[in-house]
């Protein structure tokens, strides 16, 4: 299969972030644990479980919140669509992407999590870290080769086969034809590939 982009035979070089992502979620699985332990030992096993379940509930509150907020938003763009009005643009950070970040970190057991999400929903820090984002996100799309998605999904199948792949050769007669039987599809086909 040939898709025009020529391949590189050099070993491909891992990134920082899958050399230093697990280590960094085994020790923030460490700490957290470490933390809970801490908090036991000086308020008791009932104090850790109601702070668990309480961030628990309100992250729930928060992740239900900002979902019945990106449903009434996409109403309303779909409103003002039908009308054939222009849906106004939203400023960075005032999505709810951030807001389900911060409910999911508060559901997760833990109080570094919980600290996190409860940092992510001051309005100011949501609205620096969607700009953060924004820009982090709109640097890498400018650095990115040109091509579509489709041509990146590709290469994937290409260095990755999903076993879909049937490795084999293809061998074409150009001996005598045999006669063929008067049909439906009797008629000339031309090849499949010069």
């Amino acid at each position: 299969m040939t898709t025009g982009v020529p391949l590189s035979t050099a070993p491909r070089r891992r990134s920082r972030a899958r050399t230093f992502l697990p280590l960094a979620v085994a020790a923030w699985l460490i700490l957290e644990i470490w933390l809970l332990s801490l908090v036991a030992g000086a308020a008791g096993g009932l104090t850790v479980a109601a702070l668990l379940a309480g961030g628990i509930v309100l992250g729930v509150v928060v992740i239900k919140r900002a979902g019945r907020r990106a449903f009434k938003n996409l109403t309303n763009t779909f409103q003002q669509a039908q009308q054939g009005q222009q849906p106004a643009p939203q400023q960075p950070g005032g999505g709810n992407g951030l807001t389900m970040l911060a409910g999911l970190l508060l559901i997760l057991p833990g109080l570094i999590s919980d600290v996190a999400g409860l940092v992510l929903l001051v309005p100011p820090v949501r609205a620096w870290a969607g700009r953060r984002l924004t820009g982090s996100l709109q640097r890498q799309m400018a650095a990115a080769p040109a091509g579509s998605f489709g041509d990146a999904f590709q290469q994937a199948r290409i260095h990755h086969p999903d076993g879909k792949v049937v490795q084999g050769e293809v061998i074409r007669e150009d001996g005598p034809q045999q006669p063929q039987r008067p049909g439906p599809d009797a008629g000339y086909r031309p090849p499949l590939a010069p």
